[in-house]
C-alpha cells in the first residue's frame, strides 16, 4: 500500500473530469491542488500566462515538488468556420492549447524526478467534426504536443502522455460556446451537428466510468503515449488506421451532414 501523499496539481477540477479526479487522488491520501477559475485553491484563466506562472511558482514555494500535474481545464467551440469571430478561435488555442503548453512550462522545472504529466486531449483530436474545427484542432495540438514532450523528456524520468476521451456524460456540452449563425453554404447543418439530442446524450459514457478509467491510467507505473478512452473510438481510431484517409473522413462527414432531399 502506497504510504507517501504526493503533490498532485489539476487544472480545471472545480468541475468535471478534473473534479472527479480530484476526489479520487484526495481519498488516496494525496494533496490535490485545483487551478481553475472557481478553483478551491488556486483561481486563475490559465490562459493568463503570468498568473499562471505565479501560481505554480506559489505551489512550487508551499508545497514543494509537484509529483502529478494534470491539465483538464478547457472547453468547446462549436460553428461555422468563416462565421466565428476570430477573438472566439483565438481564445479557444489560448485556454485549450497554450494553457495547457505554458502549464507544462512552468511547470516541469518544479516536478518530481518520477513525476507524470497527464494531458487531457479528445477524440476530437483524432476524428475531425465538421464545424467544431477549432476545438479539434486545439486538441489535435494538445496531443502532438504531448508526444513531442514526452520525446523531449526521453532523458528524464518525467513521463509524459496524451488521453483522448470519447463522448462523456457532463456538463461540457452544455457550456460549449456555440455560434448557430447561418447562411446558404449550411442550411440547418451547424445546428444539427452542434445540438446534442436526447437520444446521443443517452448514448455518452457515464462521467464516473471514465473519470475512474482516467484516474487508472494515472496510476500506472509506466504510461503510453496514448490512450483513447470508450471501445467506439478505439475502434474508430483502428479504420481510421486502416481505410484511406478520403474513405474514413466522408464516413464521419456523411454521419453529421445529410444530403438535402
Amino acid at each position: 500500500m502506497r504510504t507517501e501523499r504526493r503533490i498532485v496539481v489539476i487544472t480545471g477540477a472545480s468541475s468535471g473530469i478534473g473534479l472527479g479526479l480530484l476526489n479520487h487522488f484526495e481519498k488516496a491520501g494525496d494533496v490535490v491542488l485545483d487551478i481553475s477559475l472557481d478553483g478551491k485553491d488556486y483561481q486563475c484563466d490559465i490562459s493568463d500566462q503570468k498568473a499562471l506562472k505565479k501560481v505554480v511558482d506559489d505551489i512550487y514555494k508551499t508545497y514543494g515538488n509537484i509529483d502529478i500535474l494534470i491539465s483538464c481545464a478547457g472547453y468547446g467551440l462549436s460553428g461555422a468556420v468563416e462565421l466565428i469571430d476570430e477573438s472566439a478561435a483565438k481564445k479557444e488555442f489560448e485556454v485549450n492549447f497554450f494553457g495547457t503548453a505554458n502549464l507544462c512550462k512552468y511547470a516541469i522545472p518544479r516536478m518530481n524526478q518520477n513525476g507524470k504529466i497527464i494531458l487531457l486531449s479528445s477524440a476530437a483530436a483524432l476524428f475531425p467534426v465538421p464545424f467544431k474545427a477549432y476545438y479539434c484542432a486545439s486538441k489535435s495540438a494538445v496531443d502532438s504536443f504531448a508526444r513531442c514532450l514526452k520525446m523531449e523528456l526521453a532523458k528524464t524520468n518525467i513521463q509524459v502522455t496524451s488521453i483522448c476521451p470519447g463522448d462523456i456524460r457532463t456538463n461540457f456540452s452544455a457550456n460549449r460556446v456555440k455560434n448557430y449563425q447561418t447562411n446558404e453554404r449550411y442550411g440547418d447543418s451547424i445546428k444539427n451537428v452542434i445540438e446534442p439530442t436526447a437520444k446521443s446524450e443517452s448514448k455518452r459514457m457515464p462521467a464516473e466510468k471514465a473519470i475512474a478509467t482516467i484516474y487508472n491510467i494515472c496510476e500506472k507505473e509506466k504510461l503510453k503515449s496514448r490512450y483513447i478512452i470508450g471501445l467506439k473510438y478505439k475502434c474508430l481510431n483502428f479504420f481510421r488506421k486502416i481505410l484511406p484517409n478520403s474513405w474514413f473522413e466522408k464516413m464521419i462527414q456523411n454521419k453529421f451532414i445529410k444530403k438535402e432531399k
